[in-house]
């Protein structure tokens, strides 16, 4: 039981970091929407953390790199510390992830020190799970705010992307699997605990005990 919770949670884990990574560079996180006089459906705006790309009739892509951090708006600036903090965090889960999982050298055969490492590694993915979820959500608030506001112009507005769809599937997958470890590290400790408990001792039967026999007379005058 405890080792299907393992490999699932490092699977659960190592899938969610690979999203978190995708999400950080894909440029998909506000498209354009063809509402109102935008009805120029040819071609496609996509804004993400790092660039900005033109899609023309799904033929021609070109993209563009923000030229300066400090240009950017304070939230674009939020939502791309918080994805490279995640995208390191998630890293680091995976390994303490597969160092308690795989049983490496560092933690040695000891099974006392994989139920830390598995727990630790089990509260990063959550740690990162809600890291992720954060500028995601946040994103995403900001473009319905936006796109039902009367006072923002049609060509403004925009829609969400599938880099926020993928955001929030990656938050669950990164919760489940630090979940599924931390329960794997509990249940770990508990099946060490039942096989290095003692049995308990044995008393003998009433009847297999051996009676000491009274001295005799004869004996007890020896003693005299």
């Amino acid at each position: 039981m405890a080792a299907a919770l393992q490999y699932t949670g490092l699977l659960l884990g190592g899938v969610g970091m690979v999203g978190t990574v995708a999400v950080t560079i894909m440029p998909q996180w506000k498209v354009s929407a063809f509402i109102g006089s935008n009805i120029v459906v040819f071609e496609n705006l996509w804004e993400g953390l790092w660039m900005s790309c033109r899609s023309h009739s799904n033929l021609r892509l070109q993209c563009k790199v923000y030229d300066s951090l400090l240009a950017l708006p304070p939230p674009l600036q939020a939502a791309r510390g918080l994805m490279c903090t995640a995208t390191v965090l998630a890293v680091l889960a995976l390994l303490l992830a597969g160092l308690g999982v795989l049983c490496s050298r560092c933690a040695g055969d000891d099974g006392r020190a994989k139920g830390p490492i598995l727990l630790t590694a089990g509260m990063l993915f959550i740690v990162v799970g809600v890291v992720v979820l954060t500028p995601v959500s946040w994103v995403a608030s900001s473009i319905v705010t936006d796109f039902y506001n009367p006072t923002v112009d049609d060509g403004q507005k925009r829609e969400l992307g599938e880099a926020l769809y993928l955001g929030w599937v990656t938050a669950l997958l990164l919760v489940a699997g630090g979940a599924l470890l931390a329960c794997a590290s509990y249940a770990g400790g508990e099946s060490r605990r039942h096989r290095y408990s003692f049995p308990a001792r044995r008393t003998a039967p009433r009847g297999s005990a051996t009676q000491q026999k009274p001295l005799s007379a004869h004996s007890r005058s020896q003693y005299v």
